[in-house]
């Protein structure tokens, strides 16, 4: 099955090793710290960061919009893969089944995260917001919060 018309990829190099990377990643009171693009907070109903676990959250913009999200977590691979499917709040429709992959590179860590949309409809209307722009900002801020570039 062809997904390409529906799939995102944002990567980024983070200088930083694996484990520093996936530390501030997969530990519930970093990830609310840095999650979401620039200007951008999270505030938590509920965090379980496990395989089979969730992130109940609300992004909050800069204009103070809030946006319901909800992780739903499947396979993790400590240190290398984090599957998780994105919902609009709690039990809401699902947007993209997301992959987040960790490896380790001689300038540190590449992050990979691959979105696969419902439909290539939706798939646009992200691309259209800037959703990869606003993803390579959240990585940045990740960058930041671990003091790496």
């Amino acid at each position: 099955m062809d997904l390409s018309d529906r799939t995102m990829t944002i990567t980024r190099v983070i200088a930083a090793p694996v484990a520093l990377v996936w530390g501030a990643w997969w530990n519930a009171d970093s990830l609310p710290q840095w999650w979401g693009p620039e200007g951008f907070s999270c505030r938590t109903a509920r965090i379980d960061l496990r395989e089979g676990g969730e992130w109940l959250f609300d992004m909050i913009g800069p204009d103070g919009a809030v946006w319901p999200n909800h992780h739903r977590y499947g396979r993790v691979t400590p240190g290398a893969r984090i599957d998780y499917a994105l919902h609009a709040g709690e039990d809401g429709p699902k947007h993209a089944d997301a992959t987040a992959l960790f490896e380790e590179v001689p300038e540190g860590t590449r992050i990979t995260l691959t979105m696969v949309f419902n439909s290539a409809e939706e798939w646009a209307q992200a691309k259209g917001f800037g959703a990869e722009e606003l993803g390579l900002q959240t990585l940045g801020k990740l960058a930041a919060r671990i003091g790496a570039s």
